[in-house]
């Protein structure tokens, strides 16, 4: 029984969760053999600001990111 624990951050819409558990149930029946009723997917939603990245918080490395307004 297959179990994923998927970790992102937060802002991903329901269209693209549900586009993300489809996929990696694919990948798990057509490289494992795996059946799609055993394969269980977990999504947690992380907040930027509980997310490190390049030696910063995801929030403040997202600042840098941004065309200066």
């Amino acid at each position: 029984m297959p179990y994923v624990n998927l970790q992102i951050t937060e802002g991903a819409t329901r269209e693209q969760k549900s586009q993300l558990v489809k996929d990696i149930t694919d990948s798990l029946v057509q490289t494992l053999g795996k059946k799609p009723e055993h394969i269980h997917i977990v999504i947690a939603e992380i907040a930027d600001v509980n997310w490190g990245y390049a030696g910063m918080l995801t929030d403040d490395w997202k600042k840098t990111q941004s065309p200066a307004q």
